[in-house]
């Protein structure tokens, strides 16, 4: 255990790393040709008002389905603006409305305040009144935001609702127990994910070890994942050098043995975060495409 884990010193770097870091997607990965066509609104949660952005289709669409997008980012910096051209692929291609969540960051907001957050936007994006079909709904995230989209979805479960049509854990933390320096990458020391990052996130999101023991926190650790029955159908993305993939590869596992994987991709030849800091914009597009796929699936009528 380093000083990393010493709480105010994770808070502290962490608050660094959130002032100085620009998760701001890599130029080739942009998609401009995508147009978008996005307003803004405020949801109220538990929590207080949540900004999020809503995308809409380009194509007229008499009450389209809706997807909920989490952000990725550590728990502890990123920024819904990052997931931009995710959004806006998204909606143009899989039809669909995009609602991309604004949520609360560690250290100044902790565990489980996010999750809880977008839970209550969730059930907002589901209510009947919105001008989209909320009773085919979506929710998907990237890194945190994967790790966020499958606590809501197990919160859903337990809550009996709402209902969610599927959920995409793109690359996801999914093990917070685990120390980040005992998950191995083929890519060692340069893998994008190291373990003083992963110490540093996981202390400023849930300071006390034994509370990341919690199935909204870790679902893959443990016997957290012994009983997924009913929970919503799942798509899991992984990568060949990701530090994170054999948690996802677990989850994936145990979601199968309870009937709800759709589908686990393994990306081969990358690693965490491909598909904003790198320049790989064929495999982006390759990935994008067969998660529009599988939530056009999810959500035909």
């Amino acid at each position: 255990m380093s000083l990393l884990s010493w709480q105010p010193v994770a808070d502290t770097v962490s608050r660094l790393f959130a002032m100085t870091v620009n998760p701001a997607p890599r130029k080739a990965v942009r998609f401009p040709e995508v147009a978008g066509n996005a307003d803004g609104d405020t949801v109220p949660t538990r929590h207080g008002p949540t900004r999020v952005t809503i995308y809409r289709p380009p194509a007229a669409t008499d009450r389209p389905a809706v997807y909920v997008n989490v952000h990725g980012g550590g728990f502890v910096v990123g920024r819904p603006e990052q997931d931009d051209p995710w959004c806006r692929y998204l909606a143009a291609h899989a039809g669909v409305v995009v609602v991309n969540v604004d949520y609360l960051l560690a250290p100044g907001h902790r565990f489980p305040s996010a999750a809880e957050q977008v839970l209550d936007v969730v059930r907002w994006a589901a209510a009947a009144e919105r001008d989209w079909d909320g009773s085919r709904l979506c929710i998907g995230g990237q890194s945190a935001g994967g790790n966020l989209s499958a606590a809501v979805s197990r919160m859903a479960l337990e809550d009996n609702g709402p209902h969610i049509c599927l959920q995409v854990l793109h690359y996801a933390p999914l093990d917070l127990v685990t120390p980040t320096s005992e998950k191995k990458s083929p890519l060692g020391s340069r893998a994008i994910l190291t373990p003083w990052m992963g110490e540093v996130f996981d202390t400023a999101y849930i300071p006390r070890r034994r509370d990341r023991e919690h199935r909204f926190a870790s679902p893959a650790w443990g016997s957290n994942a012994d009983d997924l029955r009913g929970i919503a159908p799942a798509v899991v993305i992984t990568t060949e050098y990701d530090r994170l993939r054999d948690e996802g590869v677990r989850y994936a596992a145990k979601l199968a043995e309870a009937g709800s994987l759709v589908r686990h991709h393994d990306v081969a030849g990358v690693d965490h975060g491909y598909n904003i800091m790198s320049d790989d914009v064929e495999v982006t597009r390759r990935m994008y495409d067969l998660i529009v796929a599988d939530v056009r699936d999810a959500t035909a009528r």
